[in-house]
């Protein structure tokens, strides 16, 4: 037997599942799905993310609660005491979402659909490495997840950087699962690590990169002074599912290698 009424509080699930071919089991989807784009108007939107209501989650009779990380972990207890299965992923890592792929097929008994998704999206990780491969130089790569106070990558950003052919300048940070963890609290020490490349990927709201390049001192960045300043919206990156290969590697390996091209010319 496998699920029919799945609950999906994060946006990973949904994108996993209809990947799957497995939509029709998707009972109710987070607020902050955006992919893919139909999610939005054929389900209905029963949780934020770290802010949920229980009865709103309860009213779609879902079988089976999808959740993601320590900041969810509330509403799933809340769930579990209420008498719904409840499956709470956490991966961090590239190889972790491979995992939640895997999991989230034998699940609805899409096992192979499973095994294809995932052979596609190694093939893709594969690719980057390989691409990466042939450039001498690895350009430093500053990720920001935050503005207020500066925030580094999470996990599975800072790998994609180092799969793509870059150096995150703040990996250390990247192993700790938090955001609180990963705060810069001196945004000079941006400046000391001098990044070849910045990308900002502000969590739900729109990169300015204008107002970064102001910051003071920051004019002396390399990636400031050659324009290499870019927006991965977070929708491509920040949610620990296909996309953050399909869109996010991608853009991070053109990144890379449009600052290989002008390394070379300068």
């Amino acid at each position: 037997m496998t699920y029919q009424r799945i609950a999906c509080l994060s946006t990973e699930a949904v994108e996993t599942l209809y990947a799957l071919g497995a939509q029709d089991a998707i009972a109710g989807i987070s607020g902050f799905t955006t992919r893919p784009p139909q999610a939005r108007s054929e389900k209905p939107k029963i949780s934020g993310f770290s802010s949920s209501r229980i009865e709103r989650i309860l009213a779609v009779k879902p079988d089976l609660v999808i959740g993601f990380s320590n900041l969810q972990a509330d509403i799933c207890r809340d769930l579990a005491a209420a008498g719904v299965e409840v499956h709470l992923f956490n991966q961090r890592d590239v190889a972790g979402i491979l995992r939640m792929v895997q999991t989230l097929a034998a699940l609805v008994d899409r096992r192979e659909e499973g095994r294809k998704l995932i052979d596609e999206l190694q093939l893709k990780v594969d690719a980057a490495r390989a691409r990466a491969a042939q450039w001498p130089v690895r350009p430093k790569v500053y990720f920001e997840e935050w503005n207020d106070p500066l925030i580094s990558g999470i996990g599975w950003a800072s790998e994609v950087i180092q799969v793509a052919g870059g150096e995150d300048i703040f990996a250390e940070l990247a192993k700790q699962p938090g955001a609180k963890e990963r705060i810069i609290a001196d945004p000079m020490e941006v400046v000391r690590r001098a990044p070849d490349i910045i990308i900002g990927s502000w969590c739900g709201k729109k990169f300015q990169p204008a107002s970064l390049c102001e910051r003071p001192g920051w004019d002396t960045i390399p990636a400031v002074q050659q324009g290499m300043v870019s927006e991965i919206k977070s929708v491509d990156i920040l949610s620990p599912g296909p996309s953050a290969i399909n869109e996010g590697l991608r853009q991070i390996s053109d990144l890379i290698a449009q600052w290989q091209e002008r390394r070379k010319r300068a």
